[in-house]
């Protein structure tokens, strides 16, 4: 399916090599006043070619196009349109993997579900398909915080044994890397430019931080608010795993190292530590929801690597186009984007049954 959740709808559409992608935005309330230059700031987080670490592949993603939704700079109600064109497709680059599925891609998936694939890129799988998600997730974002003060920061939390000790929302933009932590970006950065040197790639974990969340969200037994989290950020290209706080630590830890008492806090029920993320039966509190993303080394790298084609020919390939060593600076945006979408969809679903 390409249409997700349900009052708050998104419907991505287009190609990586295709003319143009896009996304169809509907339930969005009328009336709201549009931050046209925040769209192109958050595409620019997620845009190609930000960096050395990241795909030389250059797009003018914040030359966007608004089709519909959006009049005299509110929105009118009605579904808003958007899209992206396409100008830097290199589709020739990929003729050499016409007839061959590349390791840990959706090359093979897609030709046995669809018996045809797009080869020049990744077609639907690609990871430019995110930037119609991040084109909504900024409208949400803006909607979020100005309506209800609800804001989301997402950042790097580690890459191979470098970890984020400490959490500075204001330092995540100051870095190639988007980490929060001023004192650990410098050894990260080194750590990912050796494994390019190495024409190689590296996985990393993302942690994101939901501020000022409401109490009633969401619903008991299957549609538990982190069920809703893990569903969305898993539907993200690479993304591989989703823990919430306590994390799988929870392997080492006893009931009595792992359960925390109540707190009258500024007459609000809180904890110490808060190890459980403050969703307690799959529903949050008024405390900030936290949880993490683990994200898998990009596939494509300059190194030979051995495959088979649709004959079932065992060979061997090495590609030659432009790709991501390291896309993690790119993956922030987007883990934002999936959360505001997630979480504004709530709260009007919510409002809607008052």
């Amino acid at each position: 399916m390409n249409t997700h959740w349900t009052l708050f709808k998104i419907t991505t559409f287009g190609e990586s090599h295709g003319n143009a992608l896009g996304v169809v935005i509907d339930g969005l309330p009328s009336n709201f006043e549009i931050d046209l230059d925040n769209i192109a700031r958050e595409l620019g987080r997620r845009k190609p070619g930000q960096s050395a670490i990241t795909t030389q592949r250059k797009e003018n993603d914040e030359d966007f196009e608004v089709l519909s939704g959006i009049f005299e700079g509110k929105s009118t109600g009605h579904p808003i349109t958007i899209i992206v064109k396409n100008e830097n497709q290199k589709s020739k680059d990929y003729s050499n993997i016409k007839d061959l599925f590349r390791p840990n891609h959706a090359d093979l998936t897609y030709h046995l579900k669809y018996s045809n694939r797009d080869y020049r890129g990744g077609w639907r799988s690609s990871w430019r398909e995110t930037l119609s998600r991040v084109i909504a997730g900024a409208i949400a974002k803006q909607y979020l915080k100005e309506k209800f003060g609800i804001e989301i920061f997402a950042f790097t939390k580690q890459v191979g044994e470098y970890k984020c000790e400490k959490v500075d929302y204001n330092q995540i933009e100051q870095n190639i890397l988007r980490t929060a932590d001023e004192n650990m970006a410098p050894k990260m950065i080194e750590y990912v430019e050796s494994i390019r040197n190495d024409w190689n790639s590296v996985g990393w974990i993302i942690e994101c931080h939901i501020i000022n969340p409401p109490a009633w969200l969401w619903e008991p037994v299957f549609d538990k608010i982190k069920a809703r989290l893990a569903s969305s950020m898993l539907s993200i290209g690479w993304a591989l795993g989703f823990e919430y706080w306590a994390w799988f630590d929870t392997v080492n830890l006893t009931w009595k190292t792992y359960n925390e008492w109540f707190y009258n806090i500024d007459w609000k029920v809180a904890s110490k530590e808060n190890r459980y993320g403050w969703i307690l039966g799959g529903i949050s509190t008024w405390e900030d929801i936290i949880f993490r993303v683990a994200i898998k080394p990009t596939a494509s790298i300059y190194s030979k690597q051995n495959t088979v084609d649709i004959n079932w020919n065992e060979v061997d390939f090495a590609i030659s186009w432009r790709h991501d060593p390291c896309i993690l600076p790119r993956v922030v945006p987007v883990i934002e984007a999936m959360s505001a979408i997630d979480i504004l969809d709530l709260v009007l679903l919510n409002n809607s049954k008052k």
